[in-house]
This record gives structure tokens, C-alpha cells and sequence, in this order.
């Protein structure tokens, strides 16, 4: 049944063919859910979208891709924002909150390589493209004389430049990979034991305004709660660490039954050093705070402080 009180809905998006491509799937999802309901689309170019020059964690900061989107849902332009949700800073912005979390797709890192090199046979020396410091270090441990160089651009984009030879490699995450039907470029899934992913990775978030209580009832129909716990033992990690999406920490999580299961990785930059850590327990934001809390401990807050 409709609530009488919303017929239609605004989405922004930013326009990248990912960005579209997680907006068309959240708002398919909505009108199955609520037959009745009119959908559009509105296309948002961020700050993190229009800076291509520099390396990310140079621009990085609160809000990259998602200050503009914000803005809009606040002045009642849009009613909802689809993101990725690793690239949401952890702390609600002003006046917003995420009325659902969903489609946790594969949450591995892959490898676009020439000549479908992996991690291990590629070349003394190799030029690896990434922009994530996460990434670095834990390419670095592994593989110590790469030549990590920034890549920037859509998932298309940076595949293109690792076909046409500026990179020998590139590292992506699998679900912008799969989304957009480009599994044949890929080289090698890299295991969870070699590339933790970034807190949320794979998840999508719709974002909205915290008093709009119809959109909240709306977007509780496709909610998936134990994606949600998952992702919030991820990104309590990293706030107790006083991490952002540009600092070099990891983390997933995984459920069975009511019991949650959390690793995390803090890394150097150079990959020298690799803090490695796995817990248990049933309340998902206490879990997270204790990861940090020992990966503190063993000297993650040193790490950080220097990034």
C-alpha cells in the first residue's frame, strides 16, 4: 500500500556510468516495492568528480562526492541520494541519515592487468595505478618493489589506461568491475588475505533527510538489515580510528546467526607495516570500537598520524 502522502520521488546522482547504473537499481527496487510510486532522476557533477588532476588523498576530505548531493537533499531539490558507501564519510552529514543500505555485491579488489598478469607474476618493478592509500599499503606488503602510481577517472577510464599501456595494473573494486559487465578484463580477484576492502565496500546507501519520515517508510521496504550491521562493524573501525576514505584502513565484516565476525588492517603507506586484527560479538558499533581500540594499541594511531 502507498502512503498517501508520497507519490514520486527525486534521486540524485552523480553521472558517472557506475553512479547511474546504482541509481537505476535503487529506484528499480523501490517501485517494486511500491507499484505506485514515480521515480526520477536528477545528475549531480561533485568536487571529487570534477578534480582530476590530483591524487585523492590530496583532495580528499569530508563530502568529496557527495557535499553537492547533500546540499540538494537539504533544500528539498531531491528527496533521496544513492552512493557507494565507502565513499560516505561515517559521521551522518547535518540533518541527514542513510534510510537503507543494500546490494552488497562482492566486496574483493581486482586486478586489470596487461598480459593477465597477478599480483605475483607481474613484473619486477611494475607501475600499479591506485589512488587508494588502503590499497598501497597492502600492494606494498605483498609485492614491495611496485611502483604505485595515481589513477584517476571512472571505473572505464582507469581500465582504459591500464589497456592502453599508461599503467601495467590497476587495482578496482570488483563490484563497479561486475556492475558494469567488465569481468573479462579482469586479471585476478585478489584474496581477502592479500587486499582487505575499504569499510563498505560493494554496499550502496540512500541517503536522505532525517525528518522526511514518508521517505523513511519508503526506503525501509528494501533495507537489508544484516548488510546494514555488517557495515556499520566496518565503519565503527574506522571512526574510532579517526579514519576517512583516504587513509590506509581496512575492514569487512561478515554474520552468522547473531554472532558478527570483523577484520581489520591499519597499514603504513610503504607497506613496511600491516596491523592485522579479527574479532567476534553480537552488537556491531561496540565491535567496530574494539577492533580500534586494539589496533590502537599496537600502534595503528602512530601509522595514521603520519598519513
Amino acid at each position: 500500500m502507498m502512503p498517501t502522502t508520497v507519490t514520486e520521488l527525486t534521486i540524485g546522482s552523480r553521472t558517472s556510468e557506475l553512479a547511474m547504473w546504482q541509481t537505476h537499481h535503487i529506484r528499480d527496487k523501490l517501485q517494486a516495492a511500491w507499484p505506485d510510486l514515480a521515480v526520477q532522476i536528477e545528475p549531480f557533477v561533485t568536487k571529487g568528480d570534477k578534480t582530476l588532476d590530483k591524487p585523492l588523498p590530496q583532495i580528499g576530505g569530508k563530502g568529496l562526492f557527495t557535499l553537492e548531493l547533500e546540499e540538494a537533499l537539504r533544500d528539498g531539490r531531491i528527496q533521496l541520494a544513492v552512493h557507494s558507501l565507502k565513499d560516505l564519510p561515517v559521521e551522518d552529514a547535518d540533518g541527514l541519515t542513510l534510510g537503507a543500505i543494500i546490494g552488497r555485491a562482492d566486496v574483493r579488489d581486482v586486478l586489470i592487468a596487461k598480459n593477465k598478469w597477478t599480483l605475483e607474476t607481474l613484473p619486477e618493478g611494475a607501475v600499479v595505478g591506485t589512488s587508494s592509500l588502503r590499497r598501497q599499503a597492502q600492494l606494498l606488503a605483498a609485492r614491495p618493489d611496485l611502483q604505485i602510481q595515481s589513477i584517476r577517472g571512472n571505473v572505464g577510464t582507469r581500465v582504459r589506461k591500464v589497456l592502453e599501456g599508461n599503467y601495467d595494473a590497476a587495482v578496482l573494486a570488483a563490484a563497479g568491475i561486475t556492475r558494469l559487465g567488465l569481468d573479462d578484463h579482469i586479471s585476478q580477484w585478489l584474496p581477502l588475505t592479500a587486499m582487505l576492502p575499504a569499510p563498505g565496500q560493494g554496499a550502496l546507501a540512500v541517503q536522505c533527510r532525517a525528518d522526511d519520515s514518508a521517505t523513511l517508510r519508503l526506503l525501509q521496504a528494501i533495507d537489508q538489515p544484516e548488510i546494514r550491521a555488517c557495515v556499520l562493524a566496518e565503519r565503527s573501525f574506522l571512526y574510532h580510528l579517526a579514519g576517512g576514505c583516504s587513509t590506509p584502513v581496512a575492514a569487512y565484516s561478515t554474520h552468522s546467526g547473531s554472532d558478527l565476525y570483523l577484520t581489520g588492517v591499519v597499514g603504513s603507506p610503504d607497506g613496511q607495516i600491516l596491523i592485522h586484527l579479527t574479532d567476534s560479538g553480537w552488537d556491531a558499533w561496540k565491535l567496530g570500537k574494539k577492533l580500534a581500540q586494539a589496533a590502537l594499541a599496537q600502534g595503528a594511531q602512530e601509522i595514521l598520524a603520519h598519513v
